[in-house]
């Protein structure tokens, strides 16, 4: 198939209201009184976010929920979305129909629709991107520059299983059952970004982020951005069964789990006298949440355990 036969047959049927069907060179986002439109895009690459013999399917979720993590860590609820690809010659109509297959599972998911975007080819690595729009009340979007000496820091989820995942992946010996194996390859497949939480931070979070390039290094940007320093206790950072059997209890394996990336989790500040609010909202939502440190004078992030500060080395992933 050709572009336009692509466009026709596999990603029109995902089309939502205003993208004309993608039949037309743009599209409309109606405005929503009393409402900011919050922007926000991602890409994900062959050989670095995913590997060629992952289920296409998930490879469009990934893509896509990358940046439904980015919303919600800014209060916003999702949209619409464009979608970008760069074809190498080896993919072909079913690969894309997969793909799509599991773009619609996750428009159901997360109430997002297709507005359009570009279909091309490429001599290297299969290349995604995606825009992704939201909506967040006037004035609501919750920022990285809120926080304050006092508060307290909050994370959703578990951290470091992805990156658990991936070291399996890249064949990192380990003694797992296959249960532990699967549930750490599934989070490296497939983000599990708290969408349905996001908004209740609008009410309660003093700043947020989402965990994309590591736990430490993405509270590091809160820390710069409020100008703040942000103490977290190791020993309270939450990690799954998989990847304490995996990577062990020593220092050595928190300080792995807090700077592997790909977590795509909410990090957030709230004062202190809202933490019975903020874990009322966790129930509601059904999401995990867990408290894990504070906000005090100073600059960076301290990694603490029973009274020691941690060496990190590199807080995060690093794109260059």
């Amino acid at each position: 198939m050709d572009e336009f036969q692509i466009i026709k047959t596999i990603f029109a049927p995902l089309a939502g209201e205003g993208a004309f069907g993608l039949t037309d060179d743009a599209a409309i986002i109606r405005a929503r009184p009393g409402f900011d439109l919050v922007v926000t895009t991602d890409a994900i690459a062959e050989g670095t976010d995913f590997f060629a013999f992952d289920p296409s399917g998930s490879v469009a979720q990934k893509a896509l929920r990358v940046n439904l993590s980015d919303l919600a860590a800014k209060g916003a609820v999702p949209h619409a979305y464009l979608l970008s690809l760069a074809l190498p010659p080896s993919i072909n109509a079913d690969w894309l129909t997969a793909f799509a297959a599991g773009l619609a599972q996750d428009q159901t998911e997360f109430a997002i629709t297709l507005l359009g975007g570009d279909t091309g080819r490429t001599e290297g690595p299969l290349a995604i991107s995606v825009t992704a729009f939201g909506f967040v009340q006037h004035g609501g979007m919750v920022r990285r520059s809120g926080a304050r000496a006092g508060d307290d820091v909050y994370v959703t989820g578990t951290i470091g299983d992805s990156g658990g995942g991936l070291a399996i992946y890249k064949r990192e010996k380990h003694t797992l059952d296959e249960p532990q194996r699967d549930a750490l390859l599934a989070r490296y497949r497939m983000p599990q970004p708290p969408v349905r939480f996001g908004p209740a931070l609008r009410d309660l979070a003093s700043a947020a982020a989402d965990v994309s390039d590591g736990l430490i290094a993405d509270l590091g940007h809160i820390a710069d951005a409020s100008a703040v320093q942000l103490v977290l206790d190791a020993d309270l950072v939450p990690r799954s069964d998989a990847l304490r059997a995996f990577w062990g209890e020593e220092d050595a394996a928190i300080v792995r789990a807090t700077t592997a990336g790909d977590d795509y989790q909410i990090v957030f500040t709230a004062a202190p006298n809202r933490h019975a609010e903020v874990m009322k909202a966790a129930n509601y939502y059904r999401t995990q949440v867990t408290r894990i440190g504070r906000v005090e004078a100073g600059t960076g992030v301290e990694l603490t355990r029973q009274g020691r500060a941690l060496p990190v080395l590199r807080p995060g992933y690093q794109h260059f």
